[in-house]
């Protein structure tokens, strides 16, 4: 398996997971009817990748403009799945994009970040284009 890519939708993220380089990345807004629908195949090629990263650098992007709480719950279960396999041994490197004036993103980021113990997490501010 060398990548998972999933065109956006009106309510779906951007997936790019280029496993053979090991760049992951969720680009978007998320808020679909059946977040299992969408985040069911993502998990499936992500846990068939994690068991097979050993001590690799992993890199994951996650630029995220809205998401529901359906979708909240899916990112929480996605970086519980990365802490574990940085806890087995991988580099992962996760970066949280928001833009400076989205005090909520931010504090999502903050949210999600203080849950792991063995993701390296990176907060971003990136200015938007105009």
């Amino acid at each position: 398996m060398e990548t998972l890519k999933i065109a956006a939708t009106e309510r779906s993220p951007e997936v790019d997971f280029d496993f053979k380089h090991g760049i992951l990345s969720l680009r978007g807004e998320s808020y679909p009817e059946d977040a299992s629908v969408v985040f069911g195949p993502i998990f499936g090629a992500l846990d068939q990748f994690l068991a097979t990263v050993g001590n690799r650098e992993i890199r994951v992007d996650f630029d995220l403009s809205y998401f529901n709480s359906s979708s909240a719950k899916a990112l929480m279960n996605m970086f519980q799945r990365l802490d574990h396999a940085a806890a087995a041994g991988a580099r992962i490197k996760v970066s949280w994009f928001f833009a400076p004036d989205d005090d909520t993103m931010k504090e999502f980021g903050e949210d999600f970040s203080e849950d792991l113990e063995h993701v390296s997490f990176n907060l971003v501010a990136i200015e938007t284009a105009a």
